[in-house]
């Protein structure tokens, strides 16, 4: 199956304790069906100090469950469903229900 959510795209968070907020896509764990989304579901965790990177309580964002996002749609950024359609050259793209537009090319 294609994805429906890849990297870079703009989502919204439907559900959670960062429902409303909106972020771009970082990666993509399709393996697990989660996603990580700059700014969205931020943890504390406890990094050890390496030759590289500093000891101490480090903030990063933690992966949501794809389920939870829902893309933004390229016409009027309100959150919407997506489906895949052939264009006439053969591409397979997806585009936005909610208004029809293609969201990659």
């Amino acid at each position: 199956m294609a994805a429906k959510i890849k990297k870079g795209d703009r989502v919204h968070v439907l559900a959670g304790k960062d429902k409303g907020k909106t972020g771009d896509v970082l990666k993509v764990l399709p393996g697990k069906g989660r996603a990580v989304v700059q700014g969205v579901n931020i943890v504390r965790r406890h990094q050890r100090q390496t030759a590289s990177q500093e000891g101490g309580i480090i903030a990063k964002e933690a992966p949501l469950d794809l389920s939870n996002l829902a893309i933004e749609d390229p016409k009027d950024g309100k959150p919407t469903r997506v489906g895949f359609k052939i264009l006439e050259d053969g591409r397979k793209v997806r585009y936005a229900k909610r208004s029809g537009e293609t969201i990659d090319g």
